[in-house]
């Protein structure tokens, strides 16, 4: 059973090994006169920006050979139940596998005959997808990056529970050339839930038919049917598909109905792609595994809280939000498998921004402030459109902000260049010191060819194993998120009593005065 090798194993801070790594971490040096590039899937990724000797490649070997990667990394690939505290598979692979499951296949087939048919009637120019977290981000992402450039139909997301949403969500579109997807997988989930209660009025306002015109994806079709939905109108999933990682599931029928069918299988070939490079590859040119040990070693050796995403391609500002849910919704934990405390720093605060904007609101920060970040660069080798020149300075842009995170200004560099401005030497010496900047600041460099479905799918599934590979060495469970579960709890009774039920009919918790004073002052 892979519930005993989880709970077999030792807390990493008891492990020879992890001293090991720790030891070889401090003692290892960026060397900026080697580049050290892996290519995976198409994509190159540049660690050249991160400590590295031979002593940590011998660490590192000797960490994962006791965490026990090559067995529990097959694990995952065989649907064993690593979700340890809810007993299931977190088998996210399978949906991207070319011959997968005749359940998954038969679903994929539907979507793909779905999209195909209302493509061929020009049926329903406007789409509006309800969903959050798990359920939203992704297509958001797929969308935004293959769409820029428009389509005949117009998709809109509602996702926030607060009524501006889903009333922007519906203005101004003709109920009678509308589909609304409903994505949740449990279908209980209460923002979305009421924001399709809300569009059903709206279908019944204008009377339409509100069951012709809504589809649901989830992985509860009963509770979708008994709340309304025909059959033939349920796509399904699993629950052994976290939110977080549904997107390669039919989650992704809104973005082929506005980008296409063939966005869905380039991403999911690429993931595809991806899988069996973190499979087979050796651990010293396995990309997700080398990224997760550099951050394993900047965030629980070196101190860094955090690790910033600069992206520059404008159509990905989504990889933001879609990344920060999957890694801090999965690493955000502070216990193994066997619920002992982990007395390392776990899963860093994962922040960030499309460059150059980034560079004009906190690179300053990155750059000089006492503690900085680690940055993932993120770059299309390629532009899309004409305006090569506006390529080549978006290139220039990364490199030139890596490389000044990388090498920096000393002070003695920075007073040279005052005095060769003219300045007197009291003042070139004065400024020198705030113009100074550390350098040594890590980073990776990730170039995709251009971005296509499949360069997409192979980054976010290269993230999805890096984040495995995290969990795995500090040994908590990536695949749940009970710490998002009790303040869903809390709102229920408040809603209740809000809505007038009295406050001792709150089930879960006695109300603090300061919460119970805002009960009344929202009531009044």
């Amino acid at each position: 059973m892979i519930h005993d090798v989880l709970k077999q194993l030792e807390p990493l801070d008891q492990l020879p090994q992890w001293e090991q790594f720790k030891q070889a971490v401090l003692a290892a040096k960026i060397d900026c006169k080697q580049t050290v590039i892996l290519e995976a899937a198409g994509l190159k990724v540049d660690l050249s920006a991160q400590r590295r000797s031979d002593a940590l490649s011998q660490a590192v070997s000797d960490l994962l050979e006791v965490r026990q990667l090559d067995k529990l990394r097959q694990a995952l690939f065989d649907g064993e139940h690593l979700n340890s505290t809810e007993d299931r598979a977190a088998w996210h692979t399978m949906l991207r596998q070319p011959q997968p499951l005749i359940e998954v296949q038969s679903e994929r087939l539907r979507v793909l005959e779905f999209v195909r048919r209302v493509d061929n009637d020009r049926r329903w120019r406007n789409i509006v997808h309800i969903g959050i977290g798990g359920s939203d981000w992704g297509v958001r992402l797929a969308t935004q990056a293959f769409g820029y450039a428009g389509s005949w139909r117009q998709i809109r997301f509602v996702s926030n529970i607060d009524g501006h949403a889903i009333e922007g969500g519906l203005a101004g579109l003709d109920p009678h050339d509308t589909l609304v997807v409903v994505a949740t997988k449990s279908f209980r989930t209460a923002e979305t839930m009421a924001n399709a209660a809300r569009a059903c009025e709206w279908f019944e306002a204008a009377g339409v038919n509100a069951g012709n015109n809504t589809i649901a994806v989830t992985a509860n079709p009963e509770a979708a049917a008994a709340w309304g939905i025909p059959r033939h109108n349920i796509y399904r999933f699993w629950d052994w598909v976290g939110g977080r990682f549904s997107l390669w599931s039919a989650v992704g029928v809104a973005a082929g109905l506005t980008v296409g069918s063939g966005v869905l299988a380039g991403l999911q070939s690429g993931a595809h792609a991806m899988d069996r490079h973190f499979l087979n590859a050796p651990i010293e040119e396995n990309a997700p595994i080398q990224l997760a040990l550099a951050e394993l070693a900047n965030r629980s050796v070196l101190g860094y809280g955090s690790r910033n995403l600069a992206v520059y391609d404008s159509r990905l500002s989504y990889l933001i939000p879609y990344l920060q849910q999957l890694e801090m919704e999965s690493l955000g934990k502070s216990v193994d498998h066997q619920g002992r405390d982990i007395k390392v720093a776990t899963g860093p605060v994962v922040w960030g921004m499309p460059g150059t904007d980034a560079q004009h609101t906190f690179f300053q920060w990155l750059h000089q402030s006492s503690e900085g970040a680690p940055v993932d660069f993120i770059v299309c080798q390629k532009a899309d459109h004409q305006w090569q020149q506006h390529h080549k300075q978006l290139l220039a842009h990364c490199l030139a902000q890596r490389q000044a995170l990388l090498h920096g200004k000393s002070t003695a560099q920075a007073e040279t260049e005052n005095r060769h401005k003219g300045m007197d030497s009291a003042q070139a010496q004065w400024l020198a010191h705030h113009r100074k900047q550390p350098g040594g600041r890590a980073s990776n460099l990730i170039v995709l060819p251009q971005l296509t479905p499949f360069s997409l799918g192979a980054l976010l599934a290269m993230y999805e194993h890096k984040v495995f590979v995290e969990a795995l060495v500090w040994g908590l469970n990536p695949f749940d998120q009970w710490g998002v579960e009790l303040g869903k709890v809390l709102a229920d009774d408040i809603f209740a009593i809000l809505n007038g039920s009295a406050a001792g009919d709150a089930k879960h918790t006695e109300l603090d005065c300061s919460t119970q004073y805002w009960i009344n002052q929202f009531k009044a």
